[in-house]
């Protein structure tokens, strides 16, 4: 097959906007900065990559695919720094392909169709086909829904990302709170870790976002289903919403750490969501909040402090993958 074919499936990528207005390019500029100066695993260079898209800046979403390339596994992983993630390369998947159209770099090129390859037929799934999160034992957590998914559908792989979306749904999906729990067993078929871990929700949202943006308009049953997954998701986040517009790790524990990368993630998906015409312009107040609590925690440096610190994200402090999220919030914020 040729390649660009194989590739793209024959969907158009589309055209990611650049950020607009000064604070947010000055805010983006900082926050850059900051993040590649940073020590980054495979899903966090993969995040980063998409919210250089998110921007325009072409120069670094190609820098940064080459730099994926480096940490190439033989079965088509990308960027694996650190990982035991079977889908977390796929994080920058969109970024990735969008340089290898940029350049028509051929080893580009191959380096994505492997990564592909590797999500279609290589990466472990359970026996209905929705992909593991771990190689250790198999699992799927809430933050997976932004790994293979978007990666698919940029792709044109529509019935692939749809069944993946719904697999995670009917394991993770707690339809009282209208929020995912974070880890699903499947060996034990019961849930491990039932919390409703408030980063893997804003992952969540962040995924089908970009799902949402790439989705054919004449699947239309399938769009309104995603719409309606997104905006109940939505809501049941910012339920649980803090007086000072961030949320707590656990969003419905008060006893757990306050985090900054949730408001950050929603705040995204609601600006996009407006500009896309899925949700009514009457969210934008609802992002506004939640970007100006997030905006409060960016230091002189362009660290965003308080999101789920590296390395082990189990307490407050700063990660790359908060600088791709501020990044993404403002350029869809404007």
């Amino acid at each position: 097959m040729n390649r660009r074919a194989f590739l793209y499936g024959g969907a158009s990528l589309g055209v990611v906007p650049a950020a607009g207005g000064a604070e947010s390019a000055g805010r983006i500029r900082k926050a850059k900065a900051a993040a590649m100066a940073m020590q980054r695993r495979d899903w966090e260079q993969g995040v980063l990559a998409q919210a250089l898209l998110e921007t325009g800046d072409r120069e670094g979403v190609i820098l940064l695919t080459k730099a994926a390339m480096v940490q190439r596994t033989p079965d088509g992983r990308l960027g694996v720094v650190v990982s035991g993630s079977p889908t977390d390369p796929a994080m920058g998947g969109e970024a990735y392909a969008r340089a290898a159209e940029w350049t028509g770099d051929a080893a580009i090129h191959g380096a994505v169709d492997g990564l592909l390859e590797w999500i279609l037929h290589k990466a472990p799934r359970n026996a209905t086909g929705v992909l593991y999160h771990t190689f250790s034992a198999p699992e799927m957590w809430s933050d997976g829904l932004n790994c293979a998914a978007p990666f698919l559908a940029a792709t044109g792989r529509f019935d692939e990302a749809f069944a993946q979306i719904e697999g995670y749904r009917k394991l993770l999906w707690d339809p009282r709170k209208k929020l995912l729990a974070h880890i699903w067993d499947d060996g034990a078929r019961r849930l491990k870790d039932a919390n409703f871990w408030g980063v893997g929700n804003g992952w969540a949202a962040v995924g089908l976002t970009r799902v949402l943006r790439r989705w054919p308009r004449e699947r239309a049953a399938e769009r309104e289903w995603l719409v309606a997954f997104l905006r109940d998701l939505l809501e049941g986040c910012l339920a649980h919403q803090r007086a000072d517009g961030l949320f707590h790790n656990v969003v419905d524990r008060p006893e757990t750490f306050v985090e900054t990368n949730l408001a950050q993630a929603l705040a995204f998906s609601i600006y996009a969501g407006v500009a896309g015409g899925w949700l009514g312009h009457e969210w934008r107040t609802r992002a506004d909040r939640l970007r100006d609590a997030a905006r409060a925690k960016m230091d002189a440096f362009g660290y965003v402090q308080g999101v789920c610190g590296a390395p082990n994200f189990d307490k407050p402090g700063v990660a790359a993958e908060g600088q791709a999220f501020c990044i993404m919030m403002e350029a869809a914020g404007g």
